[in-house]
């Protein structure tokens, strides 16, 4: 039995020239090789969603209906829309000119970069390995894949069908871990796009500026969900619910990370949240079949020792329990924990949820503003002053009001962060754009050549520019007679 082929720098650099001479044939910029490539991978999705489903399965515990609709799904819908509306986006876009450049038209032409890397993480390993290629392959590259080694029954899976439907001269998968990724990461890319966490987001940014690689980098931070009075609170707990615990149990990008309230509605919310999260996931979670697992030890350990902080000794106030052999902790709910505790400073990526109160809900303001800005930003409430307060003084990759993480649906909004959030922005249009140069094209016959652009520069010259730069058509008059 050989032994499998060691994934290294060498490889890497071959891989990067084999591509780079797919690219260089033209074969990838045609709109019948994208159509083509977008219909097997909507295709694949079709063929294999209980198979995709159960690798998921086997890799997080994801309950197979979010498997269905949050990733399989949202891949689908992906390429339906490139489908639909690829022409329409590759057609250039023509645009003015001035005065200056007359008689001329102009246009901007979308091309692709070339050859790119996507380099995707564990918590959604179908839907975020693949949405970003469907981007990079609608906008006419060739692109690796390098999906993440701690989901590595999807990783295996991905690798194989993609290698079945999808062009492999073009389109390739590098399976493996820190070594194979430190190989990619050594290559010149035209476009690096990195899902994860902001400690590797640097090291890819670090890693791209040494060859002046653009990046896209979605990251992270602390969302918030702020909770005003005078609302539909069970509406509004079930919809918490569902972003934090419903979306792969808290291990998400856009995950509520806490809640802001006052002290007058903090009762009623916790109250409510109980009936809720015991509606959902029964009296005994950690036995639910509706909630996904912690995906590994280490996150597991991390977790707890976010819970066995001194700082938050006493504020669980809803679960807390957890089984290290299931990798299970169930949906857990802390009150008044200190803004300076572990929990409240680090990223929880995890089924807990810290509520802080407040005297007054416009206390929110300071409170968010003073951290890193977030991916996403929450706000429940009827009041449209405090709505239109919050769009305009929180920066946050996204603001969503009355409900969460339902904007990544929505694909004429990009997706993306801010600051330490991330940089770029993908979905619908916005992925054929992140991996598209615009590229201005100006049209020029060669009549209409006017003498005044070229030396000698005489001072009558020297009026008539002013006069076409900046003076209008009175000014070009005046110039033209002239006039002083």
């Amino acid at each position: 039995m050989s032994e499998a082929k060691v994934f290294d720098a060498t490889a890497a650099t071959e891989l990067v020239k084999e591509l780079r001479g797919t690219f260089a044939s033209g074969r990838t910029r045609s709109y019948e090789w994208r159509v083509s490539q977008l219909e097997s991978i909507l295709k694949l999705s079709a063929d294999h969603e209980e198979e995709i489903s159960d690798a998921i399965h086997s890799d997080l515990s994801k309950p197979a209906l979010e498997s269905i609709i949050h990733e399989i799904g949202m891949v689908k819908n992906s390429c339906k829309l490139a489908l639909k509306e690829l022409r329409r986006w590759m057609t250039p876009e023509k645009v003015q000119t001035t005065i200056t450049t007359f008689p001329s038209s102009a246009e901007i032409v979308p091309e692709p970069l070339g050859v790119v890397l996507n380099i995707s993480p564990w918590n959604y390993p179908f839907f975020l390995s693949l949405d970003p290629v469907v981007g990079a392959i609608a906008a006419g590259n060739a692109v690796v894949l390098k999906p993440s080694e701690i989901s590595p029954t999807t990783s295996s899976l991905i690798a194989k069908l993609l290698g079945k439907y999808l062009d492999t001269s073009a389109v390739k998968v590098v399976e493996g871990a820190v070594p194979e990724t430190n190989a990619l990461l050594e290559q010149k890319w035209d476009k690096i796009f990195y899902t994860g966490n902001g400690r590797v987001g640097r090291i890819v940014m670090a890693a791209a500026a040494k060859h002046l690689t653009p990046v896209v980098l979605e990251l992270g931070g602390k969302s918030p969900v702020v909770v005003d009075s005078k609302i539909n609170l069970q509406v509004a707990c079930r919809r918490i619910i569902a972003g934090k615990w419903g979306g792969n149990n808290g291990q998400a990008c856009v995950s509520p990370d806490y809640i802001i309230t006052t002290k007058e509605v903090a009762p009623k919310l916790v109250e409510s949240l109980k009936q809720e999260l015991e509606r959902f996931y029964g009296k005994n979670p950690l036995e639910s079949k509706d909630l996904s697992r912690i995906v590994n030890a280490n996150h597991f350990d991390r977790l707890t020792k976010l819970l066995d902080d001194d700082k938050v000794s006493g504020k669980i106030v809803l679960g807390g329990e957890k089984d290290k052999s299931k990798l299970q902790i169930a949906p857990t709910l802390l009150l008044d924990v200190p803004r300076d505790s572990l929990i409240m400073t680090e990223e929880i990526f995890g089924p807990l949820l810290p509520i802080i109160t407040v005297d007054k809900l416009e206390d929110c303001f300071d409170i968010v503003n003073s951290g890193t800005k977030p991916l996403a930003a929450y706000l429940f409430t009827s009041n449209k002053k405090l709505k239109e307060q919050f769009v305009a003084c929180i920066s946050a990759g996204a603001v969503v009001i009355n409900d969460t993480t339902l904007h990544l649906a929505v694909s004429t909004l990009p997706f993306g962060g801010v600051g330490e959030s991330g940089m770029g922005a993908y979905h619908g249009k916005f992925s054929f754009d992140a991996f598209s140069h615009k590229k201005a094209v100006l049209y020029r016959s060669f009549a209409g050549d006017v003498a005044m652009r070229y030396p000698p520069y005489t001072p009558g010259k020297l009026r008539f520019l002013k006069a076409l730069l900046g003076g209008g058509i009175l000014g070009l008059i005046r110039a033209i007679l002239g006039w002083s």
